[in-house]
């Protein structure tokens, strides 16, 4: 074999499109042949990584693909409401033939693939090269979603409320019904989600292994209990964002362009003492009703902390804003209606505490910028991440809410007050300030020249050079 040939195909989707992203330029600055198979609406990011110096090939596909029923204008997850789901899906299978088509004249020589697309496992078989999955997630809400499909321990309490426990793992984590995602519940369902975890879960069991985003350090247990209970292979090879800290990574520009002048954001922080700001901000795809936004303020102001908040979706007329907020907050709040240059404002001196979501990416740049967080998991495997942080790494608190639910809702004032006041300046503080920087510090040496995921990276990249496709093991 000559020069090992990657091909990477993300999902339509910002928070996927960015770590996917970032491992095309690992893999490209290991020596190794990269190539991203894209949509016209994606492929913005991967030119400019390419006029910065990151030898990346870039492949465009339409979309929405031919024969989709999608209108012509989604470009993104994020543009999907649960009626458009099951067209969403449905045009996502329809690229299967387009991508082949490309990967026919690429001839690579692994395919790394998002979960959202089962169909590359058929893929990688017809060209007889390993399909390597991508969940964009740690290894720890992997194995918990995993063993909670195989123990479904939900089925016996007798109350949405009534606390459960998965036995067998590494750590003793409850859950009560209400936190399980819905697709789970709804097992065997006819509705579009449901169909696509069974199909993901079938096409992860004939996948060759998984690239993980994470470090063996903050989750070595689980890498264990993955490759001995499961026998699955994994390669944790993250934080992929450390791997690319450089200048241009710091910027707004993570994904859609920001909603503020980064000097803007960066003069306020600067006018900030040490640890002192809360930064509040729930990704690209959470949502949340007007009646949450306006308990959120109220208890965001009632914290007495300094702080700035990011609202992605807060309508047209922002009427949940209680009255003359604004103008009580002014030198103590900054809100940002849109996209924020979320890294350069988590690693600023300023920054005190991170209040998120869960979402993966957002969970690891909250790691790897030391800081001790407030989750507040709405769907998706966010509450498993969550159980990660507040239970296993005790860097964080939560927010209280139990509810899996696609818009957010039910999270008081008070809770938000409390749950703030906790991390920033409550009796745990000080110690989760520390516990936070040690994971920081850990995920630095890592990535480093040595450290497990380096080491990680260099394992992968030698199997894949050497694979054979089981055709032809006994040939040679």
């Amino acid at each position: 074999m000559g020069q090992l040939h990657i091909v990477l195909v993300p999902m339509i989707a910002h928070g996927h499109m960015i770590p996917m992203l970032d491992m095309a330029k690992l893999f490209s600055s290991r020596g190794v042949k990269t190539t991203i198979i894209a949509t016209p609406a994606f492929a913005e990011p991967i030119r400019k990584a390419r006029e910065s110096g990151h030898d990346i090939g870039l492949t465009t596909t339409k979309f929405p693909p031919k024969g989709s029923s999608l209108p012509d204008n989604i470009r993104s997850l994020d543009q999907v409401t649960d009626d458009l789901l099951p067209h969403f899906f449905r045009a996502l299978e329809l690229l299967q033939e387009p991508v082949e088509e490309i990967m026919e004249d690429l001839k690579p020589d692994c395919l790394v693939s998002d979960m959202f697309l089962p169909w590359t496992t058929d893929s990688a078989a017809k060209f007889g090269i390993p399909r390597l999955l991508f969940h964009g997630t740690s290894l720890f809400a992997r194995c918990f979603a995993e063993q909670m499909s195989i123990q479904k321990p939900y089925k016996n309490v007798s109350s949405d409320s009534e606390p459960f426990v998965l036995r067998g793992l590494p750590h003793e984590v409850s859950f009560v019904r209400t936190q399980i995602p819905d697709y789970e519940l709804q097992e065997g369902g006819d509705d579009a989600f449901s169909k696509m975890a069974k199909q993901m879960r079938d096409a992860d069991k004939k996948s060759y292994g998984d690239v993980i985003n994470s470090f063996e350090e903050l989750e070595s247990e689980y890498a264990d209990y993955n490759k001995n209970v499961f026998g699955k292979k994994a390669w944790h090879i993250g934080p992929l964002k450390l791997f690319n800290n450089r200048a241009e990574q710091k910027s707004s520009q993570r994904g859609k362009e920001s909603a503020i002048d980064d000097h803007e954001c960066l003069a306020w922080l600067n006018s900030k003492k040490p640890n002192s700001v809360v930064y509040m901000c729930f990704g690209s795809m959470a949502t949340f009703t007007p009646a949450q936004l306006h308990e959120t303020a109220v208890g965001l102001e009632s914290s007495g902390q300094d702080f700035i908040w990011v609202v992605r979706n807060g309508g047209e007329n922002e009427d949940w804003l209680p009255q003359g907020f604004e103008e009580r907050i002014k030198g103590k709040g900054l809100m940002i209606r849109g996209w924020a240059p979320q890294v350069m404002i988590l690693d600023h001196p300023s920054t005190g505490a991170f209040v998120t979501h869960c979402g993966w990416n957002s969970t690891l740049e909250g790691i790897c910028a030391g800081l001790p967080m407030v989750t507040w998991p709405v769907f998706a495997e966010q509450f498993y991440n969550e159980k990660l942080v507040t239970e296993v790494l005790k860097t964080g608190v939560s927010v209280g809410n139990k509810k899996w639910q696609r818009v957010g809702e039910g999270v008081g004032s008070e809770a938000v007050k409390e749950a703030v006041e906790r991390v920033m300046v409550g009796d745990g503080a000080a110690e989760m300030r520390s516990r936070a920087l040690y994971y920081k510090e850990m995920a630095r040496k890592a990535v480093e020249e040595g450290g497990s995921s380096y080491n990680n990276l260099n394992a992968l990249i030698e199997e894949l050079s050497a694979y054979v496709p089981p055709m032809k093991q006994g040939l040679n």
